[in-house]
């Protein structure tokens, strides 16, 4: 037994001195990014993986994924933190397991393809900061967005893994889009772009055992680059794809430890070592190791987190993402959109309406950003659409797409739709067919002016590059020139056992301890009443004291024989959303709860009907909302970066 009372199998061998086998399957932790991406919203503190880190680098991973993805939106968002000063402190406790992050192509680490100059400085700042295999995909399998961040990642000497996102058109690997020769060919074009590895990125789950072995077999056929696999857990399938990967010759695994295992994260690293253990595939992992990291997980950090966890569902299998396609964190993103605006019963319309809404956009892959535009679009058409029209509210990102500021999509967009969206668009009513990074224009000198004496160097330049409204929040934050706000600030273990008690004590009704009253003795005049509430029965004594019936004492007894049964109460009238104030002049309403991240008209301006007068984000994207009415501005209600619920006044026009 170990300190912590756990049994050790070093002594059957379970440990790293075992033989070494002839082609171990190498294996790439994701717990500290995607790991609590998947299952806690991004919200895993740097703070609280310090402890585990330096046995972290013991175990032997062939890379461990630090950073990309949500992190670097969600530390400076919500937790306050510096997303460079996470790979910085990080690389203090590993000595030498290789950082891996996820890199969005163009859009980097944003929601929009960003311009050439933004691109470039940014992988320049990862490299520096201590980044070193970049896993770089695009949502839309185009990768001519590449074609910016590859070359510095060549040109700092980094690891460029080359991504191929999975998505199907028919229940199993095949049909007219996203069948084996597609994912061939674009292996192909990866190997020719130099990819040092190349990887499956199966974002949803969605790939089956056996189509797992059929691709994989396909690509180390036609391709000489060592062959990734990236599965999440969320369907169930993950860990039989693994087995059935390994047996077609799959280099790389993608895992986490089992506290951030499973659900909508990726399967667990534990079983698969013990699966593998004696084989010519053996990882070579010290379980001990593993099980004695997990124990600290388990006791100091995990207990942080669980408020944050799912705890609606009974299952760690969800398999309506086979029907839907949705990713975990797209699916509890569009859950919480709809409890927001008060229409969670109409999620079934939404799961519904999305495929239609894909194919119609082109039948694009689900993977950030893409599953967000698809997402939010699909919501909007549920919440606003009419019988005889469509796509009556359109985001930026949907317009954007049509435009093709994120690439080339698989299947053509639907041309009424694609027309519709770039009605009256900013740059223009006909698609481009060129690298979208070729048409945007350079935004680094830009940032530097808007950020001077706030920004301290080019990481802080690049950070509010990425994200203006906050980017510039956290960048006060920083530098203490605004307070940070309690909610962003860290829980302790103790936070979470003073919690735990006030639950337990509202559990056995003790949350709120009534005060000792002395009641006075019983006069001749008490009189009794038989009291019935929600179809239960209370004896209730009363007497008059100073002209006033004074309650005594009140007990619940058995309902008398012939008491005739109370009519049931009438059922609850339904939740009705708060109306807003009344106004003098034509309100602008927030059609959802949001973040507002300009006005593009000044109080005092004139405004015609249906010109943009604020831009409103929401589930990461951003919606240009339209004046209702032509006047003139006569308030402006929010300040940029404040957060709005729905139905707030945005805007009044006189």
């Amino acid at each position: 037994m170990n300190e912590h009372g756990k049994l050790e199998l070093t002594s059957l061998n379970y440990g790293k001195d075992r033989p070494k086998a002839k082609n171990p399957v190498k294996i790439e932790d994701l717990s500290l990014r995607d790991g609590h991406q998947s299952l806690f919203a991004t919200r895993g503190r740097t703070e609280d993986m310090l402890e585990v880190a330096g046995r972290m680098d013991e175990v032997g991973f062939w890379a461990v994924e630090t950073w990309g993805g949500a992190t670097f939106d969600t530390m400076h968002r919500f937790l306050a933190e510096d997303p460079w000063e996470r790979i910085r402190t990080l690389k203090k406790y590993f000595k030498k397991t290789p950082f891996s992050m996820l890199l969005r192509g163009q859009n980097l680490v944003g929601y929009r393809n960003y311009a050439d100059d933004v691109a470039v400085a940014f992988v320049e700042r990862a490299s520096e900061n201590g980044m070193d295999i970049f896993r770089t995909f695009d949502a839309l399998n185009d990768y001519r967005n590449f074609e910016t961040v590859v070359p510095v990642i060549k040109r700092c000497g980094k690891h460029f893994q080359g991504c191929i996102c999975y998505s199907l058109t028919e229940p199993r690997l095949g049909g007219g889009v996203y069948n084996l020769g597609y994912y061939v060919a674009k292996a192909k074009a990866l190997e020719d772009m130099g990819a040092d590895t190349i990887c499956v990125k199966d974002m949803a789950g969605l790939i089956a055992p056996y189509d797992a072995y059929n691709l994989i077999t396909a690509l180390k056929a036609a391709v000489k680059a060592p062959i990734h696999l990236h599965s999440h857990f969320t369907s169930g399938m993950a860990q039989m794809s693994h087995l059935k990967a390994i047996e077609a010759g799959v280099d790389i695994l993608d895992t986490c430890l089992a506290p951030y295992a499973f659900r909508t994260s990726h399967p667990a690293i534990e079983p698969l070592v013990m699966a593998l253990l004696g084989t010519d595939r053996d990882t070579g992992f010290d379980i001990n190791l593993l099980a004695e990291i997990d124990e600290i997980l388990e006791r100091s950090i995990m207990p942080k987190y669980k408020h944050l966890l799912d705890d609606t569902r009974i299952s760690i299998i969800d398999t309506s993402v086979l029907l839907h396609q949705t990713p975990g964190g797209m699916l509890s993103n569009l859950v919480n959109q709809m409890r927001e605006m008060n229409a969670v019963d109409r999620i079934g319309e939404v799961f519904k309406e999305l495929p239609r809404v894909r194919r119609e956009l082109g039948t694009v892959p689900l993977v950030t950003p893409t599953s967000q535009i698809v997402g939010v679009q699909t919501v909007m058409n549920v919440l606003n659409d009419t019988p005889d029209e469509r796509y009556k509210m359109i985001t930026d990102q949907v317009k954007a797409l049509c435009f093709g500021l994120y690439g080339k999509t698989a299947t053509p967009i639907d041309p009424e739709v694609q027309k519709k969206a770039l009605k009256g668009y900013e740059r223009g009513e006909t698609p481009i067919g060129v690298r979208p990074g070729a048409i945007l224009e350079p935004e680094l000198e830009k940032a530097k002016k808007e950020t001077e004496g706030l920004a301290k160097d080019m990481d802080d330049v690049v950070l509010y590059a990425l994200y203006p409204v906050t980017g510039k929040r956290f960048l006060k934050w920083k530098y203490n020139l605004e307070e940070i706000p309690a909610e962003c600030r860290p829980k302790t273990l103790e936070d979470v056992k003073a919690e735990q008690e006030l639950v337990k004590k509202a559990k056995s009704g003790c949350l709120v301890e009534a005060p000792a009253k002395e009641a006075p003795e019983k006069g001749t005049g008490v009189r009794t009443f038989h009291v019935f509430v929600d179809n239960e029965y209370f004896k209730v004594e009363v007497e008059e004291e100073g002209g006033a019936p004074v309650v005594r004492s009140v007990s619940p007894v058995a309902a008398p024989a012939k008491a005739a049964a109370p009519k049931a109460a009438p059922a609850p009238a339904a939740k009705k959303e708060a109306a807003p104030p009344a106004v003098d002049g034509t309100p602008l309403l927030a059609p959802m709860p949001g973040m507002v991240v300009k006005y593009e008209k000044a109080v005092g301006d004139k405004v015609a009907e249906g010109e943009t007068l604020v831009v409103l984000e929401a589930m990461k994207m951003q919606n240009a909302l339209p004046a209702p009415a032509a006047g003139t501005v006569k308030s402006l209600n929010y300040c940029v970066g404040d957060s709005v619920a729905k139905n707030a006044v945005l805007a009044v026009i006189g």
